[in-house]
């Protein structure tokens, strides 16, 4: 290949967005600037989750792990002297998808955009949402029907849109194998492409099919993730083909976006994350039949908190140089004809159609979604045993501990810090956005809104209205939740006595003998507080304090403090163990102590996990948390030890 014939590289995004969207905003244009050559939009829980940041399950999440929209304005505010005609915008939203696409697609047509030019993916895969990442709102039947609403919209209004981005990122990051990953994924494609034939005209089908993209996770055994991969594109042109009939081969290509594996980052030797990132990178851009259509990385601190800007712009640059210095894009795929890539990859398909074939005998991907969930549950507990054991070698947490102290980690401990002031301007904002509106014009806009979801009509062009109309987030999905009620997804942990007894004798021993001194089985409460949806911690510590004998209570996800509370009194916990990963830890925490201290459980011990700098950790002791837990703290046999002590009416 001749210089003039070289490739042209991938979109290059960083995953962005914190605090306001006139902070979020300065960051955006700053990466442009710097070479960025797409954006990619980070919101924070309450807008992924379709509540204003006033709202009582906002508190301590108003810009933490990003940008809080809540009105016209915050888009408006958020994309500021970036022309979204000329721009490629992806945006991590799904339950409030058709919402903030809506607050887009407004604030293109105000800066006199051709919405048919308007280039760009919403996530809005909501089945993910059920076994992964928890920012659902909806019951599944109704959110393929939203899924489907915006595909139908963006076809025949913005063609150049990606309307779904099917996300088998979070899958990874729940535990999935690479066939599950390709299986499950493929899965949710095809329940949505199911729901959305009947509603095109034939002849526009195949285009249709065209528009749907991936969202795709590559972790450390980077051949075996290029070998999924070439099984993806081999996969999905089959389905494409076989199943739908789409004759076209640029109709059937599998288009995918990617963000390495945030869940093999290590708060332990942090700087080694470099190294994981690129060699992530490599699975991704490789092989040519494979690469990646975007790629966004993660900074080497994001296991520690937010990272600042240098930090992300160290991950661009990594990009860059791939892109631009190396001679990666003048070959053709180095891979083709490799007897054990081949093989590899037969491998992986044959995996992934038996699963295939299994979840279509349960009636898809939406009446699997239990199934699913269950699945990724036991996966990631198989992983992290695996870890515990030395059999997966992760350096610097298992192996090869001892360490130099990192330069990188600075006065102000390696990370961003969202000022806690953010939320109350935030609020301040919203207040005075609601009180300068056409209130009139809101109500109507609404009504209307709530009518169309009522009657089954397309959800789309009367949100783009309540949008111009000045309506907010939480007013949006307030209609979506009157009309079709919220949605508990499954946990994946059973509560049944269990029989994985390997290694966990001698804790098994010390659960019956502490449940023998207080006169019955030691309860332990597992609680998940706040909006955030990332379960996986909770979960596992749920599965091995069942594995070790103790009676768990787990409900799941978006629980308030005040329902945990209730829990402890109804179960009468003598532990309660908190998972929370969206930086809201101390608000949390802190009103939940308050709470049980009020109604008698003061005694009861409380211990927290989650991402938590050192700062945070020594104030939430100071509140009265007995332990605090964070990614280091890989080992869940010396938690459960722990657990069995606090419980222990002798200790």
């Amino acid at each position: 290949m001749t210089q003039s014939e070289k490739d042209r590289p991938w979109l290059i995004r960083t995953y962005a967005g914190h605090s306001t969207a006139k902070a979020s905003n300065l960051l955006y244009r700053s990466n442009l600037e710097k070479g960025q050559t797409g954006l990619s939009v980070a919101f924070d829980l309450p807008t992924q989750t379709g509540y204003d940041s006033d709202h009582v399950l906002s508190r301590g999440e108003v810009g933490k792990v990003g940008v809080p929209v809540s009105h016209l304005g915050d888009m408006r505010a958020l994309f500021d002297e970036i022309p979204l005609e000329k721009m490629n915008t992806s945006m991590t939203i799904n339950a409030t998808a058709p919402w903030l696409l809506s607050l887009y697609i407004a604030v293109a047509q105000e800066q006199g955009a051709d919405i048919e030019a308007l280039q760009g993916t919403v996530q809005n895969d909501l089945i993910k949402e059920y076994l992964s990442r928890g920012t659902y709102i909806c019951p599944p039947k109704p959110s393929l029907k939203m899924i489907a609403d915006v595909a139908e919209y963006c076809y025949t209004n913005a063609p150049k849109w990606n309307p779904m981005n099917v996300c088998s990122y979070h899958l990874q990051e729940a535990g999935a194998t690479p066939e599950q990953e390709l299986s499950f994924a493929l899965a949710t494609a095809t329940a949505v492409l199911d729901e959305l034939r009947p509603r095109v005209d034939p002849a526009d089908f195949s285009a249709l099919v065209g528009r749907i993209s991936f969202f795709v996770n590559a972790g450390i055994r980077f051949v075996t993730e290029m070998c999924k991969m070439r099984a993806f594109v081999d996969l999905w042109d089959e389905i494409c083909e076989t199943r739908y009939g789409v004759t076209d081969a640029k109709y059937r290509r599998f288009r995918y976006g990617v963000q390495v594996n945030s869940l093999g980052l290590t708060e332990q030797q942090p700087e080694n994350n470099v190294y994981r990132i690129l060699i992530e990178m490599l699975a991704v851009t490789l092989s040519k039949k494979a690469r990646a259509r975007a790629v966004q990385l993660p900074a080497w601190n994001e296991a520690l908190g937010l990272p600042r800007p240098w930090d992300q712009q160290w991950s661009m640059r990594m990009q860059q140089i791939m892109a631009f210095e190396t001679d990666l894009l003048e070959f053709d795929d180095l891979f083709d004809g490799n007897p054990a890539i081949d093989r590899k990859v037969d491998e992986l398909k044959e995996g992934a159609r038996a699963e295939l074939a299994n979840l279509d005998a349960m009636g898809g991907a939406i009446e699997a979604i239990d199934y699913m969930k269950s699945a990724l549950v036991q996966s990631n507990a198989d992983r992290l045993n695996r870890i515990e054991a030395g059999e997966t070698v992760v350096v610097g947490v298992n192996k090869y501990t001892s360490t130099e102290p990192s330069p990188l980690m600075t006065a102000d401990g390696g990370i961003m810090v969202v000022d806690p002031a953010v939320e109350l301007a935030q609020i301040d904002n919203l207040n005075a956005w609601r009180a300068n509106r056409d209130q009139g014009a809101v109500d109507a806009a609404l009504a209307d809104l709530r009518a169309a979801a009522s009657e089954g009509r397309n959800v789309m062009p009367p949100s783009i209205a309540a949008a111009k109309a000045g309506a907010t987030t939480g007013e949006w999905a307030a209609q979506m939740r009157h009309v079709h009620g919220e949605y508990r997804g499954p946990t994946g942990v059973s509560v049944g006595q269990s029989n994985k007894t390997e290694g966990l004798e001698d804790l098994r021993e010390s659960v019956n003998a502490v449940s023998d001194r207080l006169g019955r089985r030691l309860k332990f409460l597992v609680g998940k507080p706040g909006l955030d949806g990332h379960s996986n911690g909770a979960e596992q510590i749920a599965v091995r304090a069942r594995d070790c004998g103790m009676d768990i209570a787990y409900e799941g996800i978006r629980l308030t403090p005040e329902q945990l509370v209730a829990a402890a009194i109804e179960d009468q916990a003598h532990v309660v163990g908190l998972s929370i990963l969206s930086g809201s830890h101390l608000p949390l925490v802190e009103d939940l102590i308050e709470r049980m201290r009020k109604v008698g459980l003061g005694d009861t011990p409380v211990i927290v996990g989650g991402i938590i700098p050192d700062d945070d950790a020594e104030r939430l002791r100071a509140m009265g948390v007995a332990r605090v837990y964070t990614p280091k703290d890989f080992e869940l046999n010396t938690i459960m030890a722990d657990i069995v002590t606090l419980a222990d009416p002798a200790s």
